[in-house]
């Protein structure tokens, strides 16, 4: 986990071990910190459902869950909500039942966490299928994405809807690292390694703080580079009726994205971009 390079300090002559930032940070807080907005994510999940469908969802799956953030947020919002989250990772989910669940109080009735492979999970149907952060990108083979794909589409309901997220551009092929600067750390986005016959991409997010002290390889990604044509084609040949792209506009003053997601049929020849995929069963 983190890459912790003591400091020591002389106390009687004796060298004794000095904490470093580093070693005292806990990898899931800074990614919570650095990669997550749950608030936001649902309310486009809770809008967009409610537009699609006329009705507000209740029930979700939220797949490759981690530490069950996003699943716990979602049953903050109306004490009618329900989530599973399905993760094979049981250390993460414990995690997750010690930071999210436990402050749940009372509803944590309503998130119940599965360590289970969602390729084969089962639970009673639901309205909404979360596979956020790429995650589904660790399927490479054609094939195996369409089976996933086809087993989401099993467990919706009728009129279920399927919610993804991808990221393209040019700089996505590149091999490269990009630095967020926050108020206590620096989130290091590292694009280690790709391949541009396989599409198979490593990679891996690093921290470093304020006193020198790094945490390299907190977490290490083996993916394959999706396309949105791709993506879409897979998802019609599982059975989706509609696959809509939502497309985030610019802000004009940092030329960034703000976090706005609308429906688009041509979008933007830029150097990067993130967008989230809606599959109506």
């Amino acid at each position: 986990m983190a890459a912790t390079s003591l400091h020591t300090t002389k106390i009687h002559g004796a060298k004794k071990p000095h904490a470093t930032m580093a070693s005292k940070a806990d990898r899931h807080v800074l990614y919570e910190d650095s990669v997550q907005c749950v608030e936001a994510e649902i309310d486009f999940i809770d809008e967009t459902f409610k537009t699609l469908r006329n009705r507000k969802a209740q029930l979700l799956r939220e797949d490759f869950c981690g530490t069950a953030n996003t699943s716990c947020e979602w049953v903050r919002r109306r004490k009618r909500n329900r989530a599973f989250g399905v993760d094979l990772d049981s250390e993460v989910q414990q995690w997750g039942k010690k930071h999210h669940l436990s402050k749940l109080g009372k509803a944590q009735e309503r998130v119940t966490l599965l360590n289970e492979n969602v390729l084969d999970v089962k639970t009673e149907t639901v309205d909404v299928v979360l596979a956020m952060n790429f995650s589904y990108w660790i399927f490479k083979d054609r094939a195996l994405l369409g089976r996933y794909f086809r087993h989401v589409h099993e467990g919706l309901a009728e009129d279920g809807v399927f919610f993804l997220d991808a990221y393209g551009g040019s700089d996505a092929y590149k091999e490269m690292r990009e630095r967020t600067k926050y108020d206590d750390f620096t989130y290091i986005w590292d694009q280690a390694s790709f391949d541009p016959i396989s599409a198979d991409m490593v990679c891996k997010i690093h921290f470093s703080f304020p006193d020198g002290s790094r945490m390299k390889n907190a977490f290490t990604y083996e993916w394959r580079l999706w396309t949105l044509p791709e993506i879409r084609e897979i998802l019609l040949e599982a059975g989706f009726k509609r696959v809509t792209i939502y497309w985030q506009g610019d802000d004009e003053d940092s030329d960034e994205g703000n976090g706005e997601f609308e429906p688009a049929d041509r979008g933007e020849a830029d150097e990067a971009w993130i967008v989230y995929i809606g599959a109506e069963k």
